[in-house]
C-alpha cells in the first residue's frame, strides 16, 4: 500500500505519462469501493477510514506501466460516507437538528453584487436567531430539571411521594433535610441544562478538530474583478475554523448564562420582597447585572464580522475563547452559591418565570424572521433570479421552520416529563401556558400541511395521466401496454414534486409564523391553556379549542416518543444510523457560520481531499482528469474544482449525473449555485458534461443560458432503457430513477469523449462565444 501511495502521489513527476484519470465520487447514502470500482478486490491509495481513495489492486502501480492505459483512463473512488454516518454516537446529532436548519438557512441568501453591508446583516440576523435556539434549548432543560422537578414535584408532597427518588429534596418527606430549600433544590437541579451545555461543547470541540482544522491547499485568491466569480472558489471558504472557535464561545456562555439566571432569578425575587435580607437582595441585583453584561458580551461576540473567506485565516481569539466560557461559568457557580444561600422562610409554590422567558425567545425569534424576510427581499430585489425559491425568501422560510422546530422538541419534552411526574394531573401546574399554546397549534398546522399534500398529489395524478402520450411518443412502433406506460408516466410525474417544493416550504412557513404569533398573544393575554381560555365562549369555540389542546399534547407526545426510540435505534443499529447519515449528507454540506453546535460540515474534509487529489494528480500527470461525480458527489466535484489553481481548473473535465446543482442547490442556494457560478464554472473548466433522467427525483438538468445549456446538458436519458421485451432485453427493465446512470451506454460514451479531449498530443479548444466541439470517442462530434 505505501508503495501505491508512493506512486500515486507527486513523486513522479518526472515521469510525464500522459496517463488519464476518472475519479469517481458517490452521492448520498454512500456506497463501497468494490461497487463503485466493479471489482471485488481494492486497495486503499490515500486516505484514513474515514474518507480515502481507492483503486482496484491491478491500478494500484498505474503510473508505472502507462502503455497498460493509453486507451482506458485509470479509475479511483473517493469513499466519504463515513464523514457522516459512523459510530453510535451519530445518533446524538438527532438532537441538534434545529441548529442544522438555521445553519442552512444561511447559505441560502438571494445573489447580491455590491450589497456587502446588507450580506452582513443577513449573516448577523441568522447569527442571532441561532443563538435563541441555544438559549432556547437550555432554557427547556431548566424548565425540566428547575421547574417541574426540584420547584414543582419535590415541593409538592402528592408528587415527591410518587417519586421516592426525590425524598431527599422533599421538605416534608426529608423533614426538612439540608437539600430540601428551594435554592438549594434549585442549585442541585442545574447540574442537568449545565452538563447538557457541556455535552454540546465537547461535541462541537471534537468535530472542530476533526473537520475545520482540515487544511486546505495554499493558493492565491482569484481575481475579483468578474461578479460572476463564485463565492466556492475562494481560499477560505472550507476553512471556517477561526469563525465556528469563536462561536462556540459564545453560545457555550450563554448556556451556562442561562442556567445561571435559572436558578439566581428566583432567589432574587424573593430577596426583593418587602423586609427581604438587604445583604443578599444588594447580592443579587449585582449577580443579575453581572450576567446581563455577559449577555451583552456574547450578543456583542455574534454580532462581530462572520466569515473571512478571500483568504486562509489561521489566526484564533484564543483569549475570547478560553475566557468567555471560563468567565459565564463562574457566574454559574456565583449563582449556585447564592441561590442555595439558606432562606428559612422560602418556600416554593405555582411555577417558576418559564412563560415570559418562553415567550420572549419567541418573540425575539419572529421578529429576527420578519427582519430576515425583508433584507432577503431587498438583495432579490436588486439582482432578481426568477430560478431563486420562494423569490429569495427561503432562508426565512427555512429559518422560520427551524425556530418552530425547536419550540416543538422543547415543548414536546417539557410536557412529557410533567405527564410523567403528575400522573394524576391534578398535583403541579405543569409547564409553561405557553408551550400548551404551542402545542395547540400543530392540528391547524398539520390541516394545512395535508391540504396542500392532497392538492399535490392531485395535481401529480393529473400530470401523469397527461404524460402516458409522451411516454407512448418516445417508444415509437413499440406494442403498447397500458400498465407500463403508466408506471413510467407516474414516476415522471413523481419527479417534478421536488420542483414544488419551495410553495410547500413557504406556505408552511407563513402558517407556522402566523399560528405562531397567534398562540404567543394567547398565552400572554390569557394567561392560560387554551382549553381554559376559551371557557365561557362559544361551544364552538370552545370546543375547537379544547381539541386543538389535547390533540396537540397527544401529536407532540407522539413526536417525542418517535424522537426518542428512532435516536435509541440509530444509536445501535447501523442500518438506521445509516438513514441519519443521508440526511447529514445533505444538511451539512455548509460549513458551520450560524450556529457552532450544528452538526459538522463533511465538506471541509471532503472539498480539501479532492482538491489536492486533483491538484497532485495534474502536476505528476501533465494533466489528463475526468472528475465524475454522481447526485451530492456532483456538488462535491464542483466544489472542489472551484478550489483549484486556475491553471489547474483548465485541466480538469466534469462529468455530473443525477446532479442537483441547478435542480436544488441552484434555486435554494443562488448565491453560492446560481445562474453566474454555474456559468462560471463551466467556463473555468476544460469540459462539463451533465446527464440526467426525467424520472430523478433529484438529478436534473443545469440549465445555463444561452450556447451554454446543451452545451452542458445532454438531452434526457431513456428510463427505463427499453420500453419492452426486446432480443437484447428478454426481461422488462426497471425503471432506474436517481440510480445507476453508469449502466447506461451514454455515460461511457460522453465519459470517452471528455478523455479524448484531454488527450495531451491534441491541444484542448477553450471556451470562446459559443459551444466548442469536442471529438468523440466514436468519431462523431460532440458539443462542449
Amino acid at each position: 500500500m505505501k508503495k501505491a501511495q508512493e506512486r500515486s502521489g507527486t513523486g513522479g513527476r518526472d515521469a510525464r505519462s500522459g496517463t488519464a484519470l476518472e475519479l469517481l465520487v458517490h452521492g448520498v447514502g454512500g456506497t463501497t469501493p468494490t461497487e463503485m470500482l466493479d471489482d471485488p478486490r481494492t486497495v486503499r491509495i490515500t486516505g484514513d477510514h474515514v474518507a480515502a481513495v481507492f483503486r482496484r489492486t491491478e491500478d494500484a502501480d498505474a503510473e508505472s506501466r502507462p502503455e497498460d492505459y493509453r486507451d482506458r483512463p485509470v479509475p479511483e473512488a473517493y469513499v466519504w460516507c463515513n464523514l457522516t454516518s459512523g459510530n453510535g454516537t451519530r445518533a446524538l446529532w438527532l438532537l441538534l437538528l434545529p441548529f442544522m436548519v438555521v445553519n442552512i438557512a444561511h447559505w441560502m441568501r438571494p445573489a447580491a453584487h455590491g450589497r456587502i453591508r446588507t450580506v452582513r446583516l443577513y449573516g448577523l440576523l441568522l447569527r442571532l436567531a441561532g443563538l435563541t435556539l441555544t438559549v432556547l434549548l437550555v432554557a427547556a432543560a431548566c424548565e425540566v430539571a428547575l421547574d417541574l422537578v426540584a420547584w414543582q414535584c419535590a415541593g409538592t408532597r402528592a408528587c415527591a411521594e410518587r417519586h421516592s427518588w426525590l425524598g431527599f429534596l422533599s421538605p416534608a418527606l426529608s423533614e426538612g433535610g439540608w437539600w430540601s430549600t428551594p435554592g438549594r433544590r434549585l442549585a442541585l437541579a442545574a447540574a442537568v441544562p449545565a452538563a447538557l451545555t457541556g455535552l454540546l461543547w465537547y461535541l462541537s470541540l471534537r468535530t472542530w478538530r476533526a473537520y475545520e482544522s482540515q487544511q486546505p491547499m495554499d493558493r492565491e485568491a482569484d481575481s475579483e474583478d468578474d461578479p460572476r466569480r463564485a463565492a466556492l472558489s475562494r481560499p477560505g471558504f472550507w476553512y471556517g475554523r477561526r469563525l465556528v472557535a469563536r462561536l462556540r464561545a459564545a453560545h457555550t456562555a450563554a448556556g451556562l448564562l442561562t442556567v445561571a439566571v435559572g436558578v439566581a432569578a428566583p432567589a432574587a425575587r424573593f430577596d426583593r420582597r418587602p423586609g427581604g435580607p438587604a445583604p443578599l437582595d444588594t447580592l443579587g441585583w449585582a449577580l443579575l447585572g453581572a450576567m446581563a453584561a455577559g449577555a451583552v458580551t456574547v450578543a456583542a461576540v455574534v454580532c462581530r464580522r462572520g466569515r473571512s473567506e478571500r483568504l486562509i485565516d489561521r489566526t484564533l481569539d484564543e483569549h475570547l475563547v478560553r475566557r468567555l466560557p471560563l468567565a459565564a461559568l463562574l457566574l454559574l457557580v456565583l449563582a449556585l452559591l447564592y441561590g442555595g444561600w439558606s432562606r428559612p422562610d422560602w418556600t416554593s409554590d405555582g411555577r417558576l418565570s418559564g412563560n415570559t422567558a418562553f415567550g420572549g425567545i419567541a418573540l425575539i425569534q419572529g421578529l429576527l424572521v420578519v427582519a430576515l424576510a425583508v433584507v432577503a427581499h431587498l438583495l432579490h430585489r436588486s439582482r432578481p433570479d426568477v430560478r431563486a425559491a420562494i423569490r429569495g425568501l427561503g432562508g426565512p422560510a427555512v429559518a422560520m421552520l427551524a425556530c418552530a422546530l425547536g419550540g416543538v422538541m422543547s415543548g414536546g419534552v417539557a410536557q412529557r416529563v410533567a405527564d410523567w411526574m403528575d400522573g394524576t394531573g391534578t398535583s403541579l401546574d405543569g409547564p409553561p401556558v405557553l408551550l400548551t399554546w404551542q402545542a395547540s397549534v400543530i392540528p391547524p398546522l398539520l390541516v394545512v400541511v395535508l391540504l396542500m399534500c392532497a392538492a399535490l398529489a392531485l395535481h401529480t395524478l393529473r400530470l401523469a395521466r397527461a404524460e402516458r402520450d409522451a411516454v407512448e411518443g418516445d417508444h415509437p412502433g413499440e406494442a403498447g401496454d397500458p400498465g407500463r406506460t403508466r408506471r413510467i408516466a407516474l414516476a415522471r410525474a413523481m419527479a417534478t414534486l421536488t420542483d414544488r417544493a419551495p410553495l410547500l416550504v413557504a406556505i408552511t412557513s407563513a402558517a407556522t409564523l402566523l399560528l405562531g404569533a397567534g398562540a404567543l398573544v394567547g398565552a400572554l393575554t390569557t394567561g392560560e391553556v387554551p382549553g381554559e381560555a376559551a371557557r365561557g365562549t362559544y361551544a364552538v369555540v370552545q370546543g375547537a379549542a379544547q381539541t386543538a389542546q389535547d390533540l396537540g399534547s397527544w401529536l407532540i407526545g407522539l413526536g417525542f416518543i418517535l424522537f426518542v426510540t428512532w435516536g435509541r435505534r440509530a444509536y445501535k443499529d447501523a442500518s438506521a444510523r445509516r438513514t441519519i447519515g443521508v440526511l447529514w449528507d445533505v444538511g451539512t454540506f455548509w460549513p458551520r457560520a450560524a450556529h457552532p453546535f450544528a452538526p459538522p460540515c463533511y465538506a471541509e474534509r471532503a472539498v480539501p481531499d479532492l482538491t489536492w487529489r486533483m491538484a497532485t494528480w495534474t502536476r505528476a500527470t501533465g494533466g489528463r482528469l475526468v472528475i465524475s461525480g454522481h447526485s451530492q458527489g456532483s456538488v462535491l466535484a464542483a466544489a472542489a474544482s472551484w478550489q483549484l489553481e486556475p491553471s489547474a481548473r483548465r485541466r480538469v473535465a466534469l462529468l455530473t449525473y443525477g446532479s442537483p446543482l441547478e435542480r436544488l442547490y441552484g434555486r435554494w442556494f443562488p448565491a453560492h449555485f446560481g445562474p453566474d457560478a454555474l456559468a462560471s464554472l463551466h467556463e473555468e473548466v476544460d469540459c462539463w458534461r451533465n446527464l440526467y433522467r426525467r424520472t430523478d427525483p433529484i438529478g436534473g438538468p443545469v440549465r445555463l443560458p444561452g450556447d451554454a445549456g446543451p452545451a452542458v446538458d445532454r438531452a434526457p436519458l431513456k428510463d427505463p432503457l427499453t420500453y419492452g421485451r426486446t432480443e437484447l432485453h428478454p426481461l422488462p427493465a426497471p425503471i432506474l430513477g436517481h440510480s445507476d446512470y453508469q449502466a447506461d451506454p451514454v455515460f461511457a460514451e460522453e465519459r470517452g469523449r471528455l478523455l479524448a479531449r484531454l488527450r495531451p498530443e491534441l491541444p484542448a479548444p477553450r471556451h470562446t462565444e459559443g459551444a466548442a466541439t469536442v471529438p468523440a470517442a466514436d468519431g462523431t462530434a460532440g458539443d462542449c
